[in-house]
């Protein structure tokens, strides 16, 4: 097998090999070709080629996450991982991923990340669950809205705006979003396009332009904003079932947030509301007078994080206690590993190698699900999948390293 980056003249067979991997229509038409190198950007592509076909896929770019605290981390985004099945269990990907994240090490990249389609692939790469994601369909006659009110209160005001303004708007709300939003990572200007049908990777699949709405606030800021669709049932009562589906909502204060679900509640036939991807902790259920009506249809591991410089990804976060913690990191890749002593005040943080005993030992992939703060280092202890040195470290790991607000990464990529 030939594993290596791919040529500009390979990547429609480069495509045509993603797609099978992903069950998509193997044809790649010009319109598709010139959709993907439009998204390409600063994008690394790799490839396993046998006898000159293309067989696996591989893409990564460069990203910015956020961490606990506010400050972006640079971080190696991988995407479009497929193995075609005739290739399986060839150790292709283990190839394709050592040559990425050694090549993402010597540029000097935090971290590396990824969404995972398959739970059980990519913890034996190094990768972590650092985020969650919950999906609430919210039952609108149940919900206890008055239609007598206002949309919104507190003197601000909702607009409807078109894709382009969409376009214009967005990128500025979303980095106000992602400088305080652990978990969250930077869009390229193509993400804008592609998420407002400008460019349309899979020009196969039908397009349903949605509806986007933006909230100023009393003093005509933008603080929020909301692309939606909507379905088209009624009952043979002539009676309305109609959804609305979030296909992306950004908000920067609690009140954007309070107007925003509040709109998407009071259009009228809309029976039923989807809420896309959000964070486990959004303030959705009780913005409702009624918090039951809005049930979990999904929730789920979402962002994974993976390891390649332990001293700056615990220097870059903070921390809301003093303490110190020695951790034993192991890496069976060799890309991150080692005895590291942690010593942290709300002032700064320093991490250092160090011979001193090791207060946890704990497998890379562990320690990333642990740094953004949602993951307990006691549950993980329970669950086997670290051990403590010295009674009590997990605990004081958790006084550390958790965070009143849980991370959200908003996108998929």
């Amino acid at each position: 097998m030939d594993v290596r980056p791919i040529t500009d003249h390979e990547l429609p067979d480069w495509m045509r090999a993603q797609n099978t991997g992903f069950l998509r229509p193997p044809t790649v038409t010009d319109e598709a070709l010139a959709a993907r190198r439009a998204t390409l950007g600063a994008s690394r592509l790799y490839g396993a080629f046998d006898a000159g076909t293309c067989v696996a896929t591989f893409r990564s770019f460069p990203q910015e996450l956020t961490a606990v605290g506010g400050t972006p981390v640079p971080a190696d985004a991988i995407t479009n991982v497929t193995v075609s099945p005739t290739h399986r269990r060839r150790g292709l990907l283990t190839r394709l991923m050592s040559d990425d994240l050694t090549a993402a090490k010597d540029r000097g990249d935090v971290v590396a990340t990824l969404t995972a389609a398959e739970y059980r692939i990519y913890g034996r790469h190094g990768f972590g669950p650092a985020t969650t994601m919950t999906e609430w369909t919210i039952d609108i006659p149940r919900a206890g809205f008055d239609p007598r009110h206002p949309v919104p209160l507190a003197g601000g005001r909702i607009d409807l705006i078109d894709g382009e303004e969409f376009r214009k708007l967005g990128p500025e709300l979303h980095e106000r979003l992602r400088r305080t939003q652990p978990g969250a990572v930077s869009r390229h200007e193509y993400w804008w396009e592609m998420n407002t049908g400008v460019i349309r990777l899979h020009p196969e699949e039908s397009w349903t332009e949605p509806f986007y709405a933006v909230y100023r606030s009393a003093g005509g800021e933008v603080e929020g904003l909301v692309a939606y669709t909507a379905d088209h049932k009624w009952t043979d009562a002539k009676q309305p079932l109609n959804t609305a589906s979030v296909q992306g909502l950004l908000s920067v204060t609690p009140a954007a947030a309070r107007a925003l679900w509040h709109y998407l509640c009071s259009i009228d036939w809309i029976t039923r509301v989807e809420s896309g991807w959000r964070s486990p902790d959004d303030l959705l259920p009780f913005l409702l007078p009624d918090p039951r009506a809005a049930r979990i249809t999904t929730q789920a591991d979402w962002l994974w994080v993976r390891f390649l410089d332990v001293v700056r990804a615990l220097e870059a976060r903070t921390y809301d206690t003093e303490g110190a913690l020695v951790l034993e990191v192991v890496d069976r890749a060799g890309l991150a590993g080692g005895r590291f002593l942690l010593d942290a005040t709300p002032d700064g943080a320093s991490c250092t190698p160090t011979a001193r005993g090791a207060d946890l030992t704990l497998d890379v992939a562990e320690l990333a699900s642990l740094w953004l703060g949602d993951q307990s280092a006691a549950r993980l202890a329970a669950l086997g999948r670290l051990r403590e040195e010295r009674a009590g470290a997990a605990r004081k790991a958790d006084a550390l390293l958790r965070t009143s607000e849980r991370p959200w990464c908003p996108d998929l990529f």
